[in-house]
């Protein structure tokens, strides 16, 4: 693009946000979960830092706990620039960014964190940079030369590094920090990604730039990030796993998915697990092979269910002792059938003279599928239906208790 086309396209993205009028110039998707003394302050903030500008915030909440999203409809209430979307058995940052920016409108998009850490009085800096720059993206970054952390610690700063250098080999970017969270792009530029991307884990920048074809073009502007003012991080083991997963996924989930690798990476833990506990029992304590084997498989088959359950399915976890029961029972059920499917197809390849090893495999690989296939469908999510329906069905009772309970005092005071 030359640079007569560059500036003319330019202008033509300023005046298509001049003619917007009274419609938002720029929507703010923020993923919020049991941030409920930050959400308040994050508006006010917002409110001065974008005076003279046609602004709205889509808070998207998974759920929270904590009473935030009450807080949230008051706000949307006082505030038409506020919104919310309450996603209900739905979990992940990725994933509710995704939501945000679709339920939107306007030309361009930023999303920052609800915990404060963003420094929000950048936005009118980057969108100007926006219009006025040959970019489709603009990201806020910790690591340029006028950025910072702030208060990190080493442990932390070292595992920000190095998922950043393994960015860097999938990326071929010279971005400086490519895993930020704090960034503003172009609706063009998001819906021409946004049927490839991943939604897995916490790096929803780094999903968009690497699901881009042709690359994004992207500006930096330094920041320097801010402590939480009170509630806790999001970043734990599970937020790595994520991360990791979304590399891989990037990497070959376009041949095979990237929720199969785990689950068949589970698999293989419990195999470990089962000879563990059959030796454990069988050469370590003297247990009859047949009674030490049926407890290893069932110690192996518990292992794999919470396993899968914590990290696997981890956007659609049961919770709770009944769910989990149910989980369990399902779980183990599917897999016994698994495991039948497994042993039947590897007897009858080995009687047609295929050698044992490929036989075996053979057989090892349509357990791994049925087990996967079929535990997606009844234990992860028809049990999390069953979980829902006794909780509506629950909360109709308690509903109807309490307008029975209103109707009665009612009458006994006229």
């Amino acid at each position: 693009m030359n640079t007569a086309t560059r500036a003319t396209a330019a202008e033509d993205f300023r005046r298509s946000l001049e003619a917007r009028g009274k419609l938002p110039a720029l929507s703010i998707v923020v993923p919020t979960l049991n941030e409920r003394d930050n959400v308040r302050e994050l508006v006010d903030r917002l409110d001065r830092s974008l005076a003279g500008l046609t602004w709205e915030i889509v808070f998207v909440d998974d759920d929270s706990a904590d009473g935030t999203v009450d807080i949230l409809r008051d706000l949307s209430r006082a505030d038409r620039r506020v919104r919310l979307l309450h996603r209900i058995g739905r979990r992940g940052l990725a994933s509710a960014v995704v939501e945000g920016v679709l339920a939107t409108s306007s030309p361009v998009v930023a999303v920052l964190d609800s915990d404060l850490q963003h420094d929000e009085a950048l936005l009118p800096a980057m969108l100007g940079r926006l219009v006025a720059a040959d970019c489709d993206v603009v990201v806020a970054s910790r690591y340029m030369t006028t950025g910072g952390v702030g208060d990190w610690t080493q442990g932390r700063l070292f595992v920000s590094r190095v998922a950043t250098k393994l960015a860097e080999l999938l990326l071929h970017s010279e971005l400086t920090d490519p895993m930020s969270g704090f960034f503003m792009i172009k609706r063009t530029a998001f819906d021409q990604v946004v049927r490839s991307l991943s939604n897995q884990g916490y790096k929803i920048l780094l999903d968009i730039l690497l699901s881009a074809k042709p690359a994004l073009r992207v500006e930096e502007i330094p920041y320097t990030f801010r402590s939480r003012r009170s509630g806790e991080s999001k970043l734990d083991t599970t937020a790595v796993i994520d991360y990791l997963a979304l590399l891989l996924d990037k990497m070959i989930g376009h041949v095979i998915p990237i929720r199969f690798v785990m689950f068949a990476c589970v698999g293989g833990l419990g195999l470990l697990v089962h000879l563990s506990v059959l030796a454990s029992l069988n050469r370590g304590m003297g247990v009859a092979f047949a009674v030490a084997n049926l407890a290893a498989a069932l110690v192996a088959m518990t292992f794999n269910f919470f396993i899968n359950n914590l990290l696997t399915y981890r956007d659609m976890r049961l919770r709770g002792f009944w769910p989990m029961l149910r989980g369990l029972i399902s779980f183990s059920a599917v897999c016994a059938v698994g495991t039948a499917a497994n042993v039947g197809i590897a007897v009858v390849l080995f009687k047609q003279n295929y050698t044992w090893w490929l036989a075996g495999l053979a057989g090892i690989c349509m357990g791994a599928v049925w087990n996967y296939t079929a535990t997606s469908i009844f234990t992860w999510r028809n049990v999390r239906s069953l979980t829902r329906a006794s909780e509506n069905g629950e909360a109709f009772a308690v509903n109807s208790a309490k307008r029975l309970r209103r109707q009665v005092q009612h009458d006994q005071a006229a």
